[in-house]
């Protein structure tokens, strides 16, 4: 099972690794040759949400009457964490886009609506909690919200890594 999450954290590293540049042009302004298109954005978090399912059902170890509840209810809720990743993405682009002019309420405002949209990734993930639980035996669901905390914390960290500290 280790190997198996270790693979596939790592086949996620790679795909940061392969595409990562549209996020690190995308938040670096200030070369005007580099800024990603909304497409290639686009295509990344596709290829995130695909490997995240990768991930999650290489881990999971779902009987086929699991798989039949599990998948559609998974589905439900990455529409809810989409949601989540829409204004995610959005106040990068606010980000990139005043990066260079940032005033200090700009700043101010920009840290705040992200605690924002932090609040609303665990209040999904909260929300989505019994539903799982419905459906799966308890350490399946425990073993799931692992997962996805996991696979959600190592973007968070690839998303950190790549954005530039507010100029001073």
């Amino acid at each position: 099972m280790l190997k198996k999450s270790l693979a596939a954290v790592l086949i996620l590293a790679g795909a940061f690794v392969v595409h990562g540049a549209a996020f690190a042009q995308q938040a670096q302004p200030s070369d005007s040759t580099a800024v990603a298109s909304d497409q290639d954005i686009q295509m990344l978090r596709q290829d995130i949400r695909s490997q995240r399912k990768q991930i999650i059902a290489a881990n999971m170890q779902l009987t086929d009457a699991e798989a039949t509840k599990f998948w559609p209810v998974y589905d439900a809720y990455m529409k809810d964490v989409i949601k989540n990743s829409d204004g995610r993405f959005a106040l990068i682009k606010e980000y990139a886009a005043t990066y260079d002019t940032m005033t200090d309420a700009q700043a101010l405002s920009l840290v705040k609506r992200w605690g924002a949209v932090d609040q609303a990734f665990v209040n999904t993930r909260v929300q989505w909690m019994p539903k799982f639980e419905a459906i799966l035996p308890g350490k399946k669901a425990a073993l799931f919200y692992q997962i996805d905390r996991r696979v959600s914390a190592l973007i968070d960290l690839q998303l950190a890594s790549m954005i530039p500290l507010v100029k001073q």
